[in-house]
């Protein structure tokens, strides 16, 4: 559906100012991570290597990487209201889809965990929450919505699944600097050593059912809310793509 020229530059704003931030909070919580690693003596590089293996982590650097492109497309493009091209779009709604999932994720099975002295907790809030939440008012209010098809869901799974083999590959391989333990897994809930190999695979499915399901979900709400392509309309009115 197309909006008013205002309603989308004042949007498309609204996700430069969210990309931003996101952008911040994970800076942030770098600095503090590598500080934290250096003032207690830890491997630098193996510290540096887990903070960019958290699934909330590169949820949110994408999240920062697709609202940016979206937002200077949009500008770049005479704020033209037109539909989004086919891989701007699909990545808006992958990266929704990873949002919603970490802020679930997080508050449902984390939240109640204690933090670590180095994390940011303004940090932690914007990736957890208020990060989540803009990606998912996004699939609703976002401007220059297109209509992708249903198959376009399946491509959400790629990348979760790619990371799911990379962790389970990895965490035997790496000495925990913290702890000193002979593995390192980014979430307990992925730590078969806490719990069991049987536990480990049941959240595995059911965090990829959900993936599928938002995934499914932020398609349709494009389809409902998109449109297939044709003219462009900008401020000096309507000419074809």
């Amino acid at each position: 559906m197309l909006r008013s020229h205002s309603w989308a530059t004042g949007w498309t704003a609204l996700r430069l100012a969210m990309a931003a931030l996101i952008a911040a909070a994970i800076i942030a919580q770098f600095v503090s991570t590598v500080a934290g690693a250096v003032d207690n003596d830890r491997d630098v590089l193996t510290t540096v290597t887990n903070f960019f293996s958290f699934f909330t982590i590169l949820s949110n650097t994408a999240s920062v990487i697709v609202l940016a492109w979206a937002g200077i497309r949009f500008l770049a493009r005479g704020r033209a209201l037109e539909p989004d091209p086919l891989a701007l779009a699909s990545a808006l709604a992958w990266v929704s889809t990873y949002m919603v999932i970490t802020g679930v994720v997080y508050n449902l099975l984390l939240r109640g965990l204690p933090l670590q002295p180095e994390t940011v907790g303004w940090s932690n809030e914007i990736m957890h929450v208020w990060g989540p939440l803009f990606l998912l008012l996004d699939l609703f209010l976002g401007p220059n919505r297109r209509r992708l098809p249903w198959k376009a869901a399946l491509g959400a799974a790629i990348f979760p699944v790619v990371w799911i083999i990379y962790t389970l590959l990895r965490a035997n391989l790496i000495t925990n600097p913290t702890t000193g333990q002979p593995y390192w897994y980014p979430y307990p809930f992925l730590n078969p050593y806490e719990s069991s190999w049987g536990s480990v695979i049941g959240y595995i499915i059911g965090i990829a059912v959900t993936i599928v399901v938002v995934a499914v979900g932020a398609v349709a709400v494009g389809r409902a809310r998109g449109a297939a392509g044709g003219p462009r309309v900008s401020g000096r009115g309507i000419r074809p793509e």
